[in-house]
């Protein structure tokens, strides 16, 4: 699978929860998980669809084995700090450790993603057109 496809196929996922979970907020007047609601909207669905947009738009990293490598460790880091951030917004502490992980997992995700983004321009400028 390539890394856009990918990041395409996660980043519907992600607002068709995000917009579900928004809709049961609404009905219910219950806005406490909002925080984690818009951390869902923004990681899952935004980031990952310029993931996606950037990976399809440079087809040799598309394919790349580090590519895809990122976009998955982007979904299971949006999923820890999500589900941290809605325990804590619940009152449970015990969510503390998942956002905690989880911030710190796309920080050093979206290390490896600057990474890539800048290896590749430089190739793209060194290479003779």
């Amino acid at each position: 699978m390539k890394a856009s496809s990918l990041s395409f196929f996660a980043a519907v996922i992600a607002v068709l929860v995000g917009m579900s979970w928004g809709i049961v907020m609404a009905v219910s007047q219950d806005h406490s998980a909002m925080p984690a609601h818009a951390h869902l909207n923004l990681l899952g669905w935004v980031s990952l669809f310029l993931f996606g947009i950037f990976y399809r738009l440079h087809p040799a990293l598309d394919v790349s084995r580090i590519a895809l490598m990122q976009v998955w460790i982007w979904i299971v880091g949006t999923i820890a700090l999500t589900v941290g951030v809605a325990m804590l917004h619940a009152g449970n502490k015990a969510g503390e450790p998942y956002a905690g992980i989880g911030s710190f997992v796309l920080l050093g995700d979206m290390l490896l993603f600057g990474w890539l983004v800048v290896r590749n321009e430089l190739h793209t400028a060194a290479t003779p057109r």
